[in-house]
């Protein structure tokens, strides 16, 4: 007997998987080519999935409010404070326009200037016209009319009322009370202060607090002014401030002013504002 060739056996499952052979009816053909399979789109199944969502939100939204709108509304609970019992007999009177600032400092501002004392008489100048300042009136009293003009416009000045008179054969007082309007800015306790700065500056100057004023001061220059054709002057100054007014006090006199003075006529003039 011939030698025997061995074929090894296959397995269930690639013998499952094979078809028998056909008659051997020629060359194997060749498997058709043809295009390969598209591969699947994916995630259009979850934007449907998001979009049905947020339809669903949006729809739930509108069916509360319209729920809601069609609804009664729910009344409000009670106060818990008890009703209070209404104050019988008359209203209070009014303040009368000496206890009431706000008519005082709207009035004649002319009439809230101290006033002349027994003896006084006119000075050898006049100021301003029947005891008021305008606003170019009152910038002729700085050193730099022009630039304060300026700023008392930026400052909503408002308006000045002055008196002055002489005391004697060498005293001069003169007294102003100056009001802004303070709708935009509070510029007079600005303004009261840069008086204070300028005040203290000069030299050989002493001060005092005037009482009841807060923080206004009053000045005492110990050394003469000397101008060319002029005797020696000697001047004090006394500045302070109350709401929307501020009160200037200036003294000349040929020798010194005394604090005693100068404190007077600040305490006097302030009482009246």
């Amino acid at each position: 007997m011939g030698d025997v060739l061995e074929v090894p056996e296959k397995s269930i499952e690639e013998a499952a998987e094979v078809p028998d052979p056909e008659p051997d009816s020629g060359p194997d053909p060749e498997p058709e080519s043809g295009p390969a399979p598209r591969p699947r789109r994916r995630g259009r199944t979850t934007l449907l999935i998001a979009v049905a969502a947020v339809l669903g939100v949006v729809a739930g939204t509108c069916t509360g409010f319209l729920v809601q709108a069609n609804r009664a509304p729910d009344a409000l609970p009670s106060l818990s404070q008890a009703t209070l019992a209404q104050a019988k007999g008359p209203a209070p009177e009014p303040l009368s326009a000496a206890q009431d600032r706000e008519v005082k400092v709207d009035g004649d501002l002319r009439k809230l200037l101290l006033k002349r004392p027994s003896g006084a008489r006119d000075a050898d100048y006049t100021i301003g016209q029947d005891g008021w300042l305008d606003l170019a009136g009152y910038a002729e009293m700085y050193d730099k009319p022009a630039g304060a003009f300026g700023d008392l416009v930026a400052d909503e000045f408002r308006r000045a009322a002055v008196v002055n008179w002489r005391e004697g054969s060498s005293l001069f007082v003169e007294i102003r009370l100056v009001q802004y309007r303070q709708q935009d800015q509070l510029v007079v306790a600005d303004d009261a202060s840069s008086a204070y700065s300028y005040a203290e500056d000069k030299p050989h100057t002493d001060s005092w607090p005037i009482p009841g004023t807060g923080d206004g001061m009053a000045y005492v220059h110990n050394s003469p002014d000397r101008k060319a054709g002029y005797t020696d002057v000697y001047n004090a100054d006394a500045h302070a401030w109350r709401g929307d007014i501020e009160m200037e006090i200036w003294v000349s006199s040929g020798s010194p002013v005394s604090q005693k003075k100068i404190m007077d006529l600040a305490k006097r003039q302030m009482e009246r504002l």
